[in-house]
């Protein structure tokens, strides 16, 4: 008897909340538009896609007649559509309500598109708990792709990965489908008629056994070289679609649902918490990532069997990795339990969209590409958070004292009609975030500059360019394409903090810092809707900071007073200085957001200074905010860009995150002696953005 297989090709499009029209509009041309011609062009080859929320938005808008083209191959047979969370959110991540919520929109979205509710659920950068089956199934999804690196956890043997499983959770069933790592990485990377043979080797008796390859359909035209590789030069996809088509005696492509109506799951199987294998990297600390990866590399090098015990992060563990990112995912979590205690209404799905759109996966970690470092989309990100907040607390403040970033220590929140402030009291007293309501800018949103695993790679690679254009040697495009720029390694510098604002320091005469101010924990006096006044002594100084705001909704204030009290027997000498990191979206010399010393303006990403006593203004005039800033008595100000390096599809690149702005008071004490001094920041929104949105 002829062996046979068949291949099911499982393609995901995703474009993020916030991401650039041109972006979406160069991907869609060079990868999503060319694969559906190409389908269009080989009735017999079947597939299932994915579109995530924001794509099909987007497409709905630009590119409409792409949605009729789609539904006509679904109404042929030919394309399976599949669902999951609406907004491409991390779904363990979420509050089961949101959870359901995000699936349940999804799925009714794409029956009311195309004719008929899907059946499969892509699940957002394959991050699976043992939970997902309950999730899925009560959503009515009947099956989702993995990866080979969840089998393998689940103590599947390497050549029994050709199949679906079944697995449950609580009473519900789901099947799984794993896409297997020799297709993964032969399409399209390798030539067709290796693939083919591949597949001719894969093939059995009988012809039950599945091949799937789920993957992402940017590396079909998106990523650099592709569109190339697939359709101008190589032609890889057309020489693959007729090569399938040309073997269509042994070999056949199925959309998941149908393979699944005519053979049963494989095997049982409960997989452990994990996701795809770079992932897990990814989630753990910069030297134990670059020890996994070693290890991971030399056993599959070696052909060991230790490779398949070798696994590395959780998931979650991004939260502890980054101050920013734990502060995102609480922050998400306050705002859906505030719009859950909603009324239902108008209100309450304007706020529900919103907060939907604000849980989009891609600022809620960080690997190979972008993630949390990827500025216009983390304020993307934080923008719908807002508004979600916004629409549900109506004009009231939104205040109080808890464990807002559930370290065990309660924080404090400050507010008025037009302003939230976070403050971390037990981290320097530092305001954490600084939220503009009525604009929706998060004005502290500035990531602090750590280490990354693949910065020794840059490291070695700019001292290996500098040693051979020293020598006279030029560089090959694919090494030059490493780096957006020469010299980035000069910029990998670390922070000793977090970049809060309001950060207190007193340094001595000689440059020693004085008591970890800006660190260490102070201590609440007085907490009310608009005013905090915290404590802490140090090094024989007492700092007593009171934050402050005032005004209303499209304009106000917000006011640092910083008491210092030498408590020593001798008299100090030294300065006093405040630390404000504010993100106006400045990356690149964008002209909407400058700096303007004196009515002479300046980009937001540079460096500069100011006397003491000058008229400092900043702000964004594309997103309609405004600031000034005022010290009492008269201090001259610093700033500069707050710049990281993080890897790119284009290779490595700098990251303008924020301006870190700075004012220095000269101190001279006697014993028992105070002063005071203040920062006054007066800010102003050119428009009320939900208002607008019910006008």
């Amino acid at each position: 008897m002829t062996k046979s297989i068949s291949l099911a090709l499982v393609i995901h499009n995703h474009q993020p909340v916030g991401n650039f029209d041109w972006v979406i509009e160069d991907v869609f041309k060079r990868a999503y538009e060319p694969m559906i011609d190409a389908l269009e062009r080989h009735e017999r080859i079947r597939m299932a896609l994915h579109y995530t929320g924001p794509l099909l938005e987007w497409m709905d808008a630009n590119q409409p007649q792409a949605i009729s083209r789609l539904r006509a191959l679904v109404d042929r047979g030919q394309v399976e559509i599949l669902g999951g969370g609406r907004f491409e959110p991390i779904l363990v991540a979420l509050p089961e309500r949101d959870r359901h919520g995000q699936l349940a929109a999804m799925r009714d979205d794409l029956a009311r598109r195309f004719g008929t509710p899907p059946a499969g659920a892509w699940l957002a950068e394959r991050v699976w708990e043992p939970s997902m089956p309950f999730d899925l199934a009560g959503a009515g999804y009947t099956y989702t792709v993995l990866d080979d690196n969840h089998l393998r956890a689940a103590s599947v043997p390497e050549d029994a990965m050709w199949g679906t499983f079944t697995t449950d959770d609580r009473g519900r069933r789901l099947t799984v489908l794993a896409t297997e790592k020799g297709l993964r990485y032969r399409i399209p990377w390798r030539p067709v008629p290796e693939l083919i043979e591949y597949l001719r080797s894969s093939a059995v008796t009988g012809g039950n056994r599945l091949g799937v390859m789920g993957d992402d359909g940017e590396k079909f035209g998106g990523w650099p070289g592709t569109y190339e590789l697939c359709w101008e030069r190589e032609h890889w996809i057309e020489q693959c679609f007729t090569a399938i088509e040309d073997n269509a005696s042994w070999l056949r492509t199925v959309t998941p649902s149908e393979w699944m109506a005519d053979h049963p799951p494989v095997g049982r199987i409960y997989v452990p918490a994990t996701s795809y294998v770079e992932m897990t990297e990814w989630a753990l600390p910069p030297a134990e990532a670059n020890i996994f990866h070693h290890l991971l590399e030399d056993a599959v090098e070696h052909g060991s069997p230790t490779a398949r015990f070798l696994h590395g992060g959780f998931w979650r563990n991004f939260q502890a990795r980054y101050r920013e990112i734990n502060s995102l995912e609480q922050q998400m979590l306050r705002v859906s339990k505030a719009v859950a205690e909603m009324p239902a209404g108008k209100a309450r799905e304007r706020a529900l969209d919103h907060l939907y759109r604000g849980q989009s996966n891609d600022c809620y970690w960080h690997g190979l590409f972008g993630g949390i470092y990827i500025v216009h989309m983390r304020m993307a990100t934080l923008a719908e958070l807002i508004a979600a907040e916004d629409i549900a607390s109506g004009v009231r403040p939104i205040s109080g004292v808890a464990d807002y970033d559930l370290d065990g220590v309660d924080e404090v929140m400050l507010g008025t009609s037009g302003q939230t402030v976070l403050v971390d009291v037990a981290e320097g007293a530092g305001i954490d975030s600084w939220d503009l309501r009525a604009s929706r800018v998060a004005l502290a949103s500035v990531l602090r500059r750590r280490p990354e695993a693949y910065h020794e790679a840059l490291r070695q690679m700019d001292a290996e360019a500098e040693d051979r254009t020293g020598n006279g040697e030029s560089l090959s495009p694919h090494e030059q394409m490493q780096s957006t720029e020469a010299g980035l390694a000069r910029l990998l510098v670390y922070d000793d903090h977090e970049r809060r604002s309001a950060l207190s320091r007193i340094a001595a005469v000689n440059g020693e810092q004085m008591g970890d101010f800006a660190n260490g924990p102070w201590v609440i006096e007085k907490a009310t809707d608009r005013r905090l006044v915290v404590a802490r002594t140090a090094d024989g100084i007492a700092l007593r900071k009171t934050i402050s705001l005032a005004g209303g909704r499209l304009g106000g204030a917000l006011v640092v007073t910083l008491e210092v009290r030498n408590q020593r027997d001798t008299a100090f000498a030294g300065a006093a200085e405040l630390e404000w990191n504010v993100n106006l979206m400045g990356g690149g010399g964008n002209p909407a957001a400058y700096y303007r010393r004196n009515g002479r303006a300046s980009r937001h990403d540079a460096t500069g200074k100011a006397a003491a006593g000058t008229e400092l203004a900043f702000g964004n005039d594309y997103e309609g905010v405004a600031l000034s800033a005022t010290a009492d008595p008269r201090a001259p100000a610093r700033w500069y860009p707050v710049e990281t390096v993080s890897s790119s599809e284009a290779g490595f690149e700098r990251v303008y995150q924020g301006s870190c702005l700075t004012y220095r008071w000269p101190l001279r004490l006697a014993p028992g002696r105070a002063t005071k001094l203040a920062l006054r920041l007066e800010f102003s929104a050119a428009a009320d953005r939900t208002a607008a949105e019910v006008s």
